[in-house]
């Protein structure tokens, strides 16, 4: 908390430095400089506000404490309830500037697409990715986030060899995107005779939507192609050449879309989808030359990171990055409340380590 306390000290005399100066001739007769200080002094004020109201509070409460220590019981049962108000609010006031002083990702308040392939396990792999999308999709639905599948590949005994889902709504990358990584199951798959447990896993990447004017797309670059889609085991589904891959030439990057009857609708869902992709890989070589000046990479997305194991027989999930267990397997995979649980966790524990790491944002 000291380090807190000082980066707050440090805000304030910056928050009087910048008062002072507005308050000379030569700031108010330089309408550029004064519109700057203008900007910096109501962004510092924001912070240096509550944690004025939070020192006197708790001033307030130490008095309070030792009037208590020395009076009569009826004035300690008065003052017991005041105290008892004054900790509540320097609670709240506490979290407000741990808020405040956490740096604000810049992907914030965006839509997301919630991409989901079947890693190690073949079929029951497969079926694991399907039970994710689902989970992810139930989670929206509590949430009041629209979703929109952008492009699946569904495998012959059910789940997704990959399937990507579009997710709209407040709050939908804020929280989302802790569940980037390696999820493992384990289980008894389907296809088992024998009863033995088996490990599979699938990755989920959560990609920002990015708008036109963030990622840059030359037509020129761009290989596209039209399909018939296809089903399970590659059956047709479609008689015209509505389905659309598209190949983005310098990168690399193939998105593929069939979801849609028509071919101009797959096109916009496909570029959607490139669009994110290319953001995030622009995102990941961002992050990856940060990484050595970072000391927690939590939440970053690590696709090769193990992030969660789901262990049917035990019933229980377990977050590797906050060491959390909890035994509500069914109520997680409905997308419920202890999902939620999990990521209020997971924000938390990030909160804390950027207020450790003394970053400012």
């Amino acid at each position: 908390m000291s380090q807190v306390n000082e980066r707050l000290d440090g805000i304030e005399a910056a928050y009087d430095a910048v008062a002072a100066q507005l308050a000379t001739p030569e700031t108010i007769a330089d309408p550029d400089l004064l519109r700057t200080l203008g900007k910096r002094y109501a962004e510092l004020e924001v912070i240096v506000t509550p944690y004025r109201e939070l020192r006197a509070v708790l001033v307030q409460a130490e008095e309070a404490r030792v009037m208590a220590a020395e009076g009569d019981p009826e004035m300690a049962v008065y003052l017991a309830e005041e105290i008892e108000r004054l900790d509540a609010r320097a609670d709240v006031l506490q979290a407000q500037l741990e808020y405040l002083l956490v740096p604000k990702d810049p992907n914030e308040g965006k839509d997301v697409i919630v991409e989901i392939r079947g890693g190690a396990g073949g079929q029951e792999a497969a079926l694991w990715a399907g039970d994710l999308f689902e989970m992810y999709r139930r989670l929206a639905e509590r949430h009041r986030w629209k979703t929109e599948v952008i492009a699946s590949s569904p495998s012959d005994l059910g789940g997704f060899k990959e399937v990507s889902l579009e997710v709209r709504g407040k709050d939908a990358y804020g929280r989302l995107k802790y569940e980037a990584g390696v999820h493992r199951v384990q289980r008894v798959p389907v296809t088992e005779s024998q009863g033995r447990i088996h490990t599979s896993t699938a990755t989920v990447a959560v990609m920002p939507e990015a708008e036109e004017i963030e990622v840059e797309i030359r037509p020129e670059d761009l290989q596209v192609d039209v399909y018939h889609s296809s089903g399970p085991g590659g059956q047709s589904v479609n008689t015209t050449n509505s389905a659309v891959r598209i190949v983005h030439k310098p990168t690399g990057i193939k998105v593929e879309c069939q979801e849609e009857r028509s071919q101009l609708q797959n096109r916009e869902k496909a570029m959607r989808y490139l669009r994110a992709r290319l953001y995030q890989a622009a995102i990941d070589e961002a992050q990856a030359k940060e990484a050595a000046e970072r000391r927690s990479q939590l939440g970053t997305g690590e696709r090769s990171e193990k992030i969660r194991t789901y262990n049917y027989p035990e019933g229980r999930v377990t977050d590797h990055r906050i060491k959390h267990t909890s035994h509500q397997l069914q109520d997680v995979l409905a997308g419920g409340e202890d999902l939620d649980a999990f990521i209020d966790r997971l924000i938390a524990a990030e909160r804390a380590a950027q207020l450790a790491d003394g970053s400012s944002g």
